[in-house]
Protein backbone atom coordinates (compact mmCIF):
# COMPACT_ATOMS: atom_id res chain seq x y z
CA UNK A 1 0.00 0.00 0.00
CA UNK A 2 1.76 3.48 -1.08
CA UNK A 3 2.33 5.58 1.84
CA UNK A 4 4.23 8.96 2.54
CA UNK A 5 5.10 10.82 5.91
CA UNK A 6 3.96 14.69 6.49
CA UNK A 7 6.39 16.67 8.44
CA UNK A 8 7.67 19.79 9.42
CA UNK A 9 12.08 19.43 9.06
CA UNK A 10 14.74 21.96 9.66
CA UNK A 11 18.06 21.19 7.48
CA UNK A 12 20.37 22.11 10.70
CA UNK A 13 23.55 22.03 8.11
CA UNK A 14 21.78 24.83 5.87
CA UNK A 15 21.20 26.08 8.70
CA UNK A 16 24.46 26.35 10.57
CA UNK A 17 25.77 28.06 6.86
CA UNK A 18 22.76 30.66 7.45
CA UNK A 19 24.37 31.55 10.46
CA UNK A 20 28.07 31.51 9.51
CA UNK A 21 27.21 33.91 6.34
CA UNK A 22 25.28 35.90 8.57
CA UNK A 23 28.26 36.30 11.48
CA UNK A 24 30.25 37.36 8.35
CA UNK A 25 28.23 40.05 7.19
CA UNK A 26 27.81 41.45 10.43
CA UNK A 27 31.01 41.61 11.31
CA UNK A 28 32.16 43.31 8.10
CA UNK A 29 29.33 45.66 8.23
CA UNK A 30 30.30 49.28 8.50
CA UNK A 31 27.25 49.80 11.00
CA UNK A 32 28.22 46.49 13.36
CA UNK A 33 32.38 47.81 13.29
CA UNK A 34 33.17 47.88 17.22
CA UNK A 35 29.95 46.44 18.58
CA UNK A 36 30.25 42.99 19.11
CA UNK A 37 27.28 41.86 17.77
CA UNK A 38 26.67 38.80 16.84
CA UNK A 39 24.43 35.38 16.49
CA UNK A 40 24.74 32.57 18.73
CA UNK A 41 22.76 28.86 17.93
CA UNK A 42 22.10 26.64 21.14
CA UNK A 43 19.90 23.64 21.16
CA UNK A 44 16.27 24.70 19.43
CA UNK A 45 17.56 28.28 20.29
CA UNK A 46 19.04 31.36 17.65
CA UNK A 47 20.22 34.31 19.61
CA UNK A 48 20.52 37.93 18.11
CA UNK A 49 23.10 40.11 20.58
CA UNK A 50 23.59 43.79 19.98
CA UNK A 51 24.03 47.00 21.74
CA UNK A 52 21.00 48.71 20.48
CA UNK A 53 17.79 47.58 19.55
CA UNK A 54 17.74 48.75 16.11
CA UNK A 55 21.02 46.99 15.02
CA UNK A 56 19.14 43.67 16.43
CA UNK A 57 16.23 44.39 14.14
CA UNK A 58 18.97 44.51 11.12
CA UNK A 59 20.21 41.48 12.09
CA UNK A 60 17.23 39.42 11.84
CA UNK A 61 16.53 41.03 8.68
CA UNK A 62 20.18 40.13 7.39
CA UNK A 63 19.16 36.22 8.81
CA UNK A 64 15.58 36.29 6.66
CA UNK A 65 17.54 37.49 3.73
CA UNK A 66 19.89 34.32 4.05
CA UNK A 67 17.53 32.00 5.35
CA UNK A 68 15.56 32.82 1.81
CA UNK A 69 18.62 32.60 -0.14
CA UNK A 70 19.48 28.88 1.33
CA UNK A 71 15.83 27.76 1.00
CA UNK A 72 14.99 27.32 4.43
CA UNK A 73 11.39 28.94 5.35
CA UNK A 74 11.06 31.89 7.96
CA UNK A 75 8.01 30.28 9.57
CA UNK A 76 10.52 27.71 11.08
CA UNK A 77 11.28 29.72 13.48
CA UNK A 78 9.58 31.71 16.72
CA UNK A 79 10.58 35.76 16.83
CA UNK A 80 10.60 36.62 20.41
CA UNK A 81 10.69 40.65 21.40
CA UNK A 82 13.82 42.30 21.85
CA UNK A 83 15.11 42.12 25.56
CA UNK A 84 17.51 44.88 27.08
CA UNK A 85 19.50 43.35 29.53
CA UNK A 86 22.12 45.91 30.77
CA UNK A 87 24.45 47.69 27.65
CA UNK A 88 23.10 44.63 25.24
CA UNK A 89 19.52 43.74 23.36
CA UNK A 90 19.02 40.03 22.96
CA UNK A 91 16.28 38.62 20.99
CA UNK A 92 15.62 35.16 20.56
CA UNK A 93 14.62 32.75 17.77
CA UNK A 94 12.50 29.70 18.39
CA UNK A 95 13.27 26.68 16.01
CA UNK A 96 10.09 25.17 15.65
CA UNK A 97 10.06 21.94 14.28
CA UNK A 98 7.61 18.46 13.91
CA UNK A 99 3.53 18.20 13.67
CA UNK A 100 2.64 18.79 17.19
CA UNK A 101 -0.92 17.75 18.03
CA UNK A 102 -3.34 20.46 16.71
CA UNK A 103 -1.82 20.63 13.59
CA UNK A 104 -2.06 17.26 13.09
CA UNK A 105 -5.31 17.02 13.73
CA UNK A 106 -5.88 19.93 11.56
CA UNK A 107 -4.11 18.11 8.78
CA UNK A 108 -5.88 14.73 9.04
CA UNK A 109 -9.42 16.60 9.55
CA UNK A 110 -8.74 17.93 5.96
CA UNK A 111 -7.41 14.92 3.96
CA UNK A 112 -10.92 13.30 5.65
CA UNK A 113 -13.30 16.28 4.54
CA UNK A 114 -11.66 15.96 1.05
CA UNK A 115 -13.03 12.71 0.19
CA UNK A 116 -10.47 11.43 -1.37
CA UNK A 117 -9.55 7.48 -0.62
CA UNK A 118 -6.80 7.67 1.75
CA UNK A 119 -6.32 7.21 5.15
CA UNK A 120 -4.03 9.66 7.61
CA UNK A 121 -2.96 8.99 11.25
CA UNK A 122 -0.74 10.80 13.60
CA UNK A 123 2.46 9.46 14.55
CA UNK A 124 4.57 11.13 17.15
CA UNK A 125 6.12 14.40 14.96
CA UNK A 126 4.52 13.17 11.44
CA UNK A 127 1.38 12.58 9.78
CA UNK A 128 1.35 9.27 7.79
CA UNK A 129 -0.80 9.46 4.38
CA UNK A 130 -1.74 5.57 2.94
CA UNK A 131 -3.80 5.00 0.14
CA UNK A 132 -4.27 2.50 -2.39
CA UNK A 133 -3.69 4.81 -5.64
CA UNK A 134 -0.30 6.96 -6.09
CA UNK A 135 -2.56 9.52 -7.92
CA UNK A 136 -4.87 9.58 -4.44
CA UNK A 137 -1.67 10.60 -2.67
CA UNK A 138 -0.02 13.21 -4.98
CA UNK A 139 -3.73 14.94 -4.72
CA UNK A 140 -3.19 14.99 -1.20
CA UNK A 141 0.20 17.00 -1.65
CA UNK A 142 -1.08 18.90 -3.74
CA UNK A 143 -3.97 19.75 -1.31
CA UNK A 144 -1.42 20.46 1.93
CA UNK A 145 0.37 22.49 -0.63
CA UNK A 146 -2.43 24.68 -1.08
CA UNK A 147 -3.00 25.35 2.10
CA UNK A 148 -1.62 27.68 4.44
CA UNK A 149 -0.29 26.19 7.86
CA UNK A 150 1.71 27.93 10.79
CA UNK A 151 4.80 25.68 9.86
CA UNK A 152 6.32 24.33 6.05
CA UNK A 153 5.55 21.16 5.68
CA UNK A 154 7.72 18.58 3.79
CA UNK A 155 6.48 15.09 2.62
CA UNK A 156 9.12 12.09 2.64
CA UNK A 157 9.42 8.17 2.64
CA UNK A 158 7.29 8.22 0.10
CA UNK A 159 6.42 4.07 -0.21
CA UNK A 160 5.15 2.59 -3.91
Amino acid sequence: MPSFDVVSELNYHELDNVLDQANREVGTRFDFKGTDANFEHKDKTITLQAAAEFQVKQMLDIFNGKLAKRGIDIRCFKVDPPVQSGSRVRQVLTIQEGIEGELGKKITALIKDSKLKVKASIQDNKVRVSGDKRDDLQAVMALLRKENFALPLQFNNFRD
